[in-house]
């Protein structure tokens, strides 16, 4: 993947986590279907989760799962994006 796709990854994961309420969370899926088609989406899901795992690295973003902050890149089944604690408001 190029710089420049990686780089509109991370502005739409912080767009949409920036976008939600303080406390609030994203999936991961929802950016992927807003960047790719519909039959293509399911397949960037590595790509965005890859972007989520630099943003979360940064401290930009926090993983969740089961309200537990998570590594994403070790983090199996289903996780939710979000502000760091201290960046809620």
């Amino acid at each position: 993947m190029t710089d420049d796709r990686s780089d509109t990854i991370e502005t739409a994961i912080l767009e949409r986590v920036h976008a939600r309420e303080p406390g609030a969370t994203i999936c991961p899926s929802e950016v992927a279907r807003g960047l790719w088609a519909a039959n293509e989406w399911r397949s960037r899901m590595d790509d965005v989760r890859a972007a989520a795992a630099r943003l979360a690295e940064a401290g930009d973003v926090v993983a969740t799962q089961h309200g537990a902050t998570v590594d994403i890149r070790t983090a199996r089944g289903p996780i939710r994006i979000g502000r760091p604690a201290d960046n809620a408001s």
